[in-house]
């Protein structure tokens, strides 16, 4: 595969999560004290740092067959998961995700808890909500650059991708000052959909003995073949939604009065 592909992918993939993450150290650190925030942050990276450190080697050494069997169940059914919820929010079916409503929930959050002093963290609930935001956020952008790089021989694209989505992310968020809202979201997670089913797809059908026509070349197949359908169930669930609404009451015809 080309390492444009890759790295774009990885891109918008690692861009969803880092808006996801930074909403929540916005939200701690504005509200809170930004020293505990960064403490939180900084020990996220650490331990995300030794997990990369001891997986990503390990991970090389598996069979590429069993690697990419095991690796594209779990994309596919991921990408899968992101295709149905960007399908049923843009349909209505769901709620779409609102970065505002979610920022000021930890903003309300952050206000009513106490202030706790721990291990020379002078507030710990800043301190642990940065750490989880930052941790769970980032395992998602650490699992997506080894099985995408490694898969693909490539993991120095891969981390290209990851790494320009974070500086792009934060960069925003600092000029902003405040969470991305105006980010279309729904939209980001239908793409990174999309390529996730499509990648796993590809992948786990390669390990399981699967030839493609033309290797990597029918990834262009697959990808727009999965956003057709994906689209298509958009149309069907909002033609689906339009019918099942009730039609508005028929006006009363205007009489007119005779003589008038």
């Amino acid at each position: 595969m080309n390492a444009l592909p890759l790295v774009l992918t990885v891109f918008v993939a690692c861009a969803v999560e880092a808006v996801e993450a930074l909403t929540i150290v916005l939200a701690v650190g504005i509200t809170r004290e930004w020293r505990s925030t960064f403490q939180g942050m900084a020990a996220a990276l650490v331990t995300l740092a030794v997990i990369t450190a001891a997986v990503g080697p390990a991970i090389s050494y598996l069979p590429l067959t069993a690697l990419r069997l095991v690796v594209g169940a779990l994309l596919a059914i991921f990408g899968l998961q992101w295709l149905r919820k960007a399908v049923l929010r843009a349909t209505g079916y769901k709620a779409l995700h609102d970065e505002a409503s979610a920022y000021l929930k930890e903003v309300t959050a952050a206000k009513e808890a106490t202030k706790e002093s721990r291990r020379g963290v002078s507030d710990w609930y800043s301190f642990t909500l940065a750490f989880k935001g930052v941790l769970l956020e980032g395992l998602e952008v650490v699992f997506i650059v080894i099985t995408f790089g490694d898969n693909q021989h490539n993991v120095l694209a891969a981390s290209i991708g990851a790494i320009a989505a974070i500086v792009v992310v934060v960069i925003t968020g600092i000029a902003v000052k405040g969470p991305l809202t105006k980010v279309p979201e729904n939209w980001m997670k239908f793409a990174v959909g999309v390529m996730l089913t499509s990648f796993g797809t590809f992948w786990g059908a390669e390990g399981a003995g699967v030839s493609w026509p033309g290797n990597d070349v029918f990834l262009l197949v697959l990808i727009p073949l999965y956003a057709l359908v994906a689209a298509g169930y958009i149309f069907w669930l909002k033609g689906r939604s339009a019918a099942a609404r009730p039609a508005a009451p028929a006006r009363p015809a205007r009489q007119e009065v005779i003589g008038s």
